[in-house]
This record gives structure tokens, C-alpha cells and sequence, in this order.
């Protein structure tokens, strides 16, 4: 009887090794919409997918030094929306993302970029104080700045959260708090409520997938 327990059990313990070995890793999916096209591939005419993208882009940063989409190409990114001067979310946000840049400040693979929403009032000098008085050092994490109207239109057009002018809302502006994760091939591949620690948490397992997942196909 002992020995039918043990067998048992052993086959038990077995069964969730190889339960555990075949349990795919998470994928992440794409976020926005999507189209398909055809293309030429060894001869034969294929059906490809092609993803929601990030257009090309052009602001100014903290140290009054252009900053394009070539600046994040092999990278992955959050991007998040904020204001200097905001009374409301945007003190958690910074908290949260100051976590994730104490996490991978020195990984030359993930950059932190946020635009400021204010643009009148945030000009480069008070970008490059508010980033001093983080405690933030180095490249890793861009403070941008540039056209109302362009940093409106990539969050709501590109990165799919709400930016824009509001006289009702504290500070005379409204945005999203969340935090935009972003592949390689400046793909969506995530939205995370910036002012949670724990979907913060989430964000930062999804960027160890990211930074472990081979480089994509799609355009």
C-alpha cells in the first residue's frame, strides 16, 4: 500500500515537471488595428499581417537636443503623456516610472520617453530642472517637448491614450495616465494604468518578454 502511495505520488510530481516544460511563454499581442497585404515570398504569394505602427516622430528633449524615432530603433519603450505643473496624476506617475528607470537605467535596450503636454511652460530648461530633481541621469530617460498639436495628435492617432486641451480639468489640460509599452518595430504592445504599482509590476514582466522575445518580422 506504502509503496502504490509513493509510486503515485512520484508519477504525480513527474506529470507536473512535464506540465510545467510545455507550458508556452506568454506572447504579448498587438494593439490597434491591423490590415493585411499581399507579398511575393520564394516564389509564392502570401498573406502578411501588417500591425498597428508608431509614425515617424520629431520633438525636442531636456538638453534642447532633437529626438526622433531613430533614437528608439532597437529598442524597447514607454511612453507616457504628462505636465510639469500637474496637480492631479502625474506625481504618480513619476513615482511608478522612477521605478522602472531604477530597474533599467543601465540597459542600453530600454528608454523611458515622456512628453510633456504643456509645451508653452515646459520648454527645454524646465524639462532638464524637473529631470534633475528626480534624480534621473543619463540618456535612458528623454523628456520631450515640441508642437501642441503633434504631441496631441501621436497620443491620441498613435499611441491610443486621451491628450488634449480642457479648461475644466486642473491645469487646463487632460491625459491618460498610462504607460505605452512598445517593441522594437515601434509596435503596441501593451497599455498599463501608469498610477498602479501592480499593473506596473505587469509592465515590467511584459518588458522582460519583450527584451527576451527575437526580433519581429512584421512592418
Amino acid at each position: 500500500m506504502k509503496r502504490n502511495i509513493v509510486h503515485c505520488l512520484s508519477l504525480i510530481f513527474l506529470l507536473n515537471i512535464v506540465l510545467g516544460c510545455s507550458k508556452s511563454p506568454k506572447e504579448l499581442p498587438y494593439l490597434g488595428n491591423k490590415e493585411t497585404a499581399e507579398k511575393m515570398i520564394d516564389g509564392k504569394m502570401v498573406v502578411d499581417t501588417i500591425y498597428h505602427k508608431i509614425p515617424d516622430f520629431e520633438f525636442i528633449n531636456q538638453d534642447s537636443v532633437k529626438i526622433t524615432q531613430e533614437f528608439v530603433a532597437g529598442k524597447i519603450y514607454i511612453a507616457d503623456f504628462f505636465f510639469t505643473t500637474c496637480p492631479t496624476i502625474c506625481p504618480k506617475m513619476k513615482t511608478q516610472m522612477l521605478r522602472i528607470y531604477e530597474k533599467y537605467k543601465d540597459n542600453p535596450n530600454v528608454i523611458l520617453l515622456s512628453h510633456s503636454i504643456d509645451p508653452r511652460h515646459d520648454t527645454p530648461a524646465v524639462l532638464k530642472e524637473f529631470k534633475s530633481n528626480l534624480g534621473i541621469k543619463g540618456n535612458s530617460w528623454q523628456m520631450v517637448t515640441g508642437d501642441k498639436a503633434k504631441i496631441f495628435e501621436i497620443g491620441q492617432k498613435s499611441y491610443m491614450v486621451s491628450a488634449a486641451d480642457d479648461p475644466t480639468q486642473p491645469g487646463g489640460v487632460v491625459h491618460s495616465g498610462a504607460f505605452i509599452l512598445v517593441d522594437k518595430n515601434r509596435h503596441i504592445r501593451g497599455i498599463y494604468d501608469g498610477t498602479v504599482p501592480a499593473k506596473v509590476d505587469n509592465l515590467m514582466e511584459d518588458m522582460e518578454i519583450l527584451l527576451n522575445e527575437s526580433s519581429s518580422n512584421h512592418k
